[in-house]
């Protein structure tokens, strides 16, 4: 029987969001004057807020704004180093850490499955001792660049129930072989938790507190000092 604990990342380990801080972060240190269109990125952000694009094509706009058109192989590993650098350990939740390790003894395989782009959370995991990561996925071009599009699905909602799946399905685990722990702090992760052996509602925003308290899934305070 294999043991999996599957953790969503921002929010649930992170103590805050990523993919701002990552393009903010990134933009200050190789292009500032990208910084100057961050008014741009809010039109953007109420663009989706009214519906009219998905998550996934404000996540691409948003990078193409503020990242540009072409990231190269060394500078995508020089900025996911520096950022994973920025937020751990001052901005992630110790009991999470605490929680991850707790998992590690009793024999589960640690796993993050996020929204967040693979290409910058690798990082960050390896920082925590992690070394598998569901994300979205970049295009990336011939060179290794990585380009402004996303290739497939943003590991959102059902489509991060499907990319764990089909992350299962390359590791060549049966879901029927396998005990699951799932961890997130968002009703979004609602199909996930629903699948999941066990179900924890971590930080969790009021439409997935009140989803835990009917299902009966534990909820569990890690921001409480």
């Amino acid at each position: 029987m294999h043991r999996l604990a599957i953790y969503d990342l921002d929010r649930t380990i992170t103590r805050i969001p990523t993919w701002t801080p990552f393009l903010i972060h990134t933009a200050r240190a190789r292009a500032p004057w990208r910084l100057a269109l961050m008014p741009l990125g809010m039109v953007l952000a109420a663009g989706y807020l009214l519906r009219l694009m998905s998550r996934g094509r404000l996540k691409e706009r948003m990078h193409r704004l503020m990242l540009g058109t072409r990231l190269a192989p060394a500078t995508i590993d020089d900025i996911a180093r520096d950022f994973a650098g920025w937020m751990v350990p001052g901005r992630i939740h110790p009991r999470a850490v605490q929680r991850i390790e707790a998992d590690r003894r009793a024999g589960y395989r640690i796993v993050i499955a996020t929204a967040s782009y693979r290409f910058y959370v690798e990082a960050l995991a390896r920082r925590l001792g992690i070394v598998d990561v569901i994300g979205t996925e970049a295009v990336v071009d011939a060179s290794g660049a990585i380009l402004p599009k996303i290739r497939g699905a943003n590991c959102y909602g059902e489509a991060k129930l499907a990319m764990v799946e089909a992350w299962l399905a390359g590791e060549g685990i049966a879901r029927d072989a396998a005990h699951i722990r799932f961890y997130s702090d968002h009703v979004s992760d609602a199909p996930t938790l629903a699948w999941a052996d066990e179900a924890y509602a971590v930080n969790a925003h009021p439409p997935l507190a009140a989803l835990a308290t009917a299902r009966g899934w534990p909820q569990l305070d890690w921001q409480a000092r």
